[in-house]
């Protein structure tokens, strides 16, 4: 058997420089690398499908970016929810913050295709301090958002002026989207009429 006929071994593959094989992390978008100019710690992620910039925040820092964010334009929080990574996995809760100025500005113009919006994460382990620090003093907004987080997930929201249930009865037993959710067999319902 000639050397070309031999079967060549696993190890024995064609090799990558050792320079190709390193990893590198998510880029610092305009935002996350201005956040970085102003001294706020953040976690830089992934942006998303759509190429919105998404940021980690730890809970202690999500008022001062929060801020800084709104001062800087980001004046409009279009959603804030939270979801669960898996069973035994981390929940997160986020926020995506829009700048209503340049969507004003789209408004009257027929070219334009981009909207400037971030998304900020907080991730908490399910078995730690679910506590986030509500941002209904900056976005009123986050009212029933942050209620209906709490009442699906657990999370709360320290400093939330009406941190009570949204949709679940306020006696419910548990979190109803977490992954780990176990369904009561039996939940008196009382009679509506």
């Amino acid at each position: 058997m000639s050397a070309e006929q031999a079967p060549k071994s696993k190890d024995s593959k064609n090799k990558e420089p050792e320079e190709a094989l390193v990893e590198t992390g998510p880029q610092p978008g305009p935002i996350s690398q201005w956040l970085t100019n102003q001294g706020l710690e953040h976690n830089i992620l992934e942006n998303d499908h759509l190429g919105v910039e998404i940021i980690g925040v730890d809970p202690i820092n999500l008022i001062k970016l929060a801020k800084a964010l709104k001062n800087c334009g980001f004046n409009y929080l279009q959603c804030q929810g939270g979801y669960d990574e898996g069973p035994g996995q981390r929940l997160v809760c986020f926020y995506q913050l829009v700048a209503m100025e340049g969507v004003a500005k789209m408004e009257g113009k027929k070219n334009s295709s981009t909207i400037e919006e971030v998304r900020l994460k907080v991730f908490l382990s399910r078995e730690g301090d679910l506590r986030v620090p509500s941002l209904y003093g900056l976005f009123r907004g986050s009212d029933w958002q942050e209620r209906e987080t709490y009442d699906m997930y657990g999370i709360n929201f320290h400093g939330h002026p009406h941190p009570k249930r949204l949709l679940m009865p306020e006696d419910w037993k548990g979190w109803p989207l977490r992954k780990d959710y176990v369904q009561p067999d039996f939940y008196e319902m009382q009679d509506a009429y």
